[in-house]
C-alpha cells in the first residue's frame, strides 16, 4: 500500500483545491464575471506561471516535440476547455454542491473508457480486478448517498446562513440545464484523463505537458471571449473578490492542481486518479459546515463511509497491480544479470 501512498495524499490536496475553486468561482460568477473571462485569466496565470518552471524542471529530460505531440496537446486543452465551459455553466445555473456531487460520475465514465481502450485490464479472475471494479461502483453508490439522503441533522455550523447564494431548486429549468451541463462536464473529464494518460506515455515530461494544456486552453477562451464578450467592463477584476479567485484559480486551481493530477496520472493511471472525485463530496461537507455553517446530515456521515470503503477497495486493487508489475521488473532483470556472469566467468 505504500506504493500509492503519495499518490493518495496528492490527490486528496487536489480535490481540497479544488472544491475550493468550485466554491470561489461560484461567488464570482454570482457578481457578474462570465465563465470565459474567468477561464481566460485563471489559464492565462497558470501558464505565465508554468512557462519558465516546468521547462527548467525537464530541462535534462525534454523529449523533443514533434507536430504529432503538439496536435495532443491542442486536443488535450480543447476537452479542458470543453470540460471547463461545461462545468462553470453547469455551477452557474445550479449550485457548488450539485457541481461537486455530480463529479462522483466521472470515475464510472473513466473506468468504462480505460476497458475500452485498455488501459485497465479487466479480469473477473483477478482480486485486484475485482477490488477495483466493485470499489469503483461502491465509491458512486457511497456519493449518490451523500447526496440524495438527507437525514437526521448531526452537526451545525457557527453560522445558519450561507456565505453564497444559490438559485431556487424549485426552477426546474434551471436546475435540469445545469445539471446536463455538469453530466456532459464529467464525460468530457473523463475523455480528458484517458487523452493525458495516453500523452504522458509518449512525453513523459509532465509540466510541459500542463503548461502546453493552460496555454491551449487561454487561447481558446481568449478567441471565445472576442466573440461572446462585447462589454469592456466584463474583464475588469474589482472587487477584490475578482482578483482573488482569479490568483487562485490560475496558481493552485489550474498550475498546482493540474500539475499534481498529472503527476499522480502517471504514477497510477486515470481510474486511481478518477476514484478522488467522489471525495470531493465529503471535503465540501467539511468546508461547509466550518466555513459555510451548513449542517452535516446522517446521510452524509453514511455516504461518506461507505466512499472509504471504496476508495480502500481500489487502492488495495491498485497496490496489487504495482506490486505485480514491480515483481515482474525484477524477475525480468534477474536473469539478464545471471547471464552476464556467466559470461564474464
Amino acid at each position: 500500500m505504500g506504493n500509492v501512498t503519495v499518490p493518495f495524499v496528492g490527490m486528496v490536496i487536489a480535490e481540497c483545491v479544488q472544491v475550493a475553486l468550485i466554491i470561489l468561482s461560484k461567488q464570482v460568477m454570482a457578481q457578474g464575471m462570465t465563465s470565459f473571462i474567468f477561464i481566460f485569466y485563471s489559464n492565462s496565470i497558470a501558464a505565465i506561471v508554468l512557462l519558465p518552471s516546468s521547462f527548467y524542471i525537464h530541462r535534462f529530460q525534454r523529449p523533443p516535440i514533434t507536430f504529432s505531440t503538439l496536435s495532443g496537446f491542442f486536443i488535450l486543452g480543447l476537452l479542458g476547455f470543453l470540460a471547463q465551459v461545461f462545468g462553470y455553466a453547469g455551477i452557474y445555473y445550479s449550485s457548488s454542491t450539485l457541481a461537486t456531487a455530480m463529479l462522483n460520475l466521472v470515475p464510472g465514465f473513466t473506468f468504462i473508457l480505460a476497458v475500452l481502450f485498455r488501459m485497465e485490464q479487466l479480469d473477473w479472475r483477478s482480486y485486484s480486478s475485482l477490488a477495483k471494479s466493485l470499489g469503483t461502483i461502491v465509491s458512486i453508490a457511497g456519493a449518490f448517498i451523500a447526496t440524495l439522503y438527507k437525514g437526521a441533522a448531526l452537526l451545525k455550523g457557527p453560522s445558519p446562513a450561507n456565505l453564497y447564494q444559490q438559485l431556487d431548486f424549485s426552477q426546474d429549468t434551471s436546475w435540469i440545464i445545469g445539471g446536463s451541463f455538469l453530466a456532459a462536464d464529467c464525460v468530457v473529464a473523463s475523455a480528458f484523463l484517458i487523452v493525458q494518460a495516453s500523452i504522458l506515455k509518449k512525453y513523459p515530461a509532465g509540466l510541459i505537458v500542463v503548461f502546453f494544456y493552460c496555454f491551449f486552453v487561454a487561447i481558446l477562451s481568449a478567441v471565445t471571449c472576442l466573440v461572446v464578450e462585447r462589454d469592456i467592463n466584463a474583464w475588469s477584476l474589482k472587487p477584490k473578490l475578482r482578483l482573488l479567485s482569479v490568483l487562485y484559480s490560475g496558481v493552485f486551481g489550474s498550475a498546482f492542481q493540474v500539475g499534481v493530477t498529472t503527476w499522480c496520472l502517471h504514477q497510477t493511471g486515470p481510474v486511481f486518479v478518477s476514484m478522488f472525485k467522489p471525495i470531493g463530496i465529503v471535503i465540501s461537507v467539511v468546508i461547509g459546515v466550518v466555513f459555510l455553517g451548513d449542517a452535516f446530515y446522517l446521510g452524509s456521515l453514511i455516504g461518506a463511509t461507505v466512499i472509504v470503503i471504496g476508495f480502500y477497495s481500489v487502492l488495495w486493487g491498485k497496490s496489487k497491480d504495482i506490486d505485480a508489475i514491480s515483481l515482474e521488473s525484477r524477475g525480468n532483470h534477474t536473469p539478464l544479470l545471471k547471464e552476464n556472469n556467466s559470461e564474464d566467468v
